[in-house]
């Protein structure tokens, strides 16, 4: 079995990135399980003084989940052409650790308009060593749909298909590191 963490960048209840990040881990493939991590309103803000023994309960949680992941998935809004600070703060909580050396992620897009935010997530997450798939990105437009909307689009034959498409060659791309 394969584990995927999948990672929305957006804190918003109401959020189309958490809307497909949920969507990819109901639509996975068989040989597939994709888990959401949802606590990135729970970290503290990243102070390198807290790291080793001290670090915080919540930021443990994430490192584990990031370590014990077979590959990770990141949905990503763009808050004024950047990385929104949670997600940022994030992925910060595990710049001196292990967890992001080699590890398999995807991009995923819910925004045909993050261009900014897709260029300087893949920067960071290059620069902390993760290994980025490039065989394809999933875009589902879904930039300013209220969620039974978002809902009825996710759930779109089309869409499902593309999900379940992309979660295997991610799977595939995992599988043959």
């Amino acid at each position: 079995m394969i584990e995927i963490l999948a990672i929305s960048g957006s804190l918003r209840a109401a959020s189309t990135n958490s809307a497909l990040v949920a969507a990819l881990a109901r639509n996975a493939p068989p040989g597939c399980r994709v888990t959401v991590y949802d606590a990135l309103g729970r970290l503290p803000i990243f102070n390198p003084d807290e790291e080793g023994e001290r670090t915080p309960a919540e930021a443990a949680r994430l490192i584990e989940a990031v370590t014990r992941a077979d590959g990770v998935i990141v949905s990503c809004p763009e808050y004024a052409h950047g990385v929104p600070g949670g997600l940022k703060n994030g992925l910060d909580w595990m710049v001196s650790r292990d967890a992001a050396v080699d590890k398999p992620a995807m991009l995923v897009h819910a925004s045909p308009r993050s261009l900014f935010a897709r260029a300087a997530l893949a920067e960071i997450m290059r620069t902390m060593s993760f290994a980025l798939y490039d065989g394809g990105a999933l875009e589902i437009a879904l930039l300013g749909k209220k969620p039974p909307e978002t809902d009825t689009i996710l759930a779109e034959p089309t869409n499902v298909l593309a999900m379940h498409n992309a979660l295997s060659a991610f799977a595939d791309f995992i599988a043959g590191r």
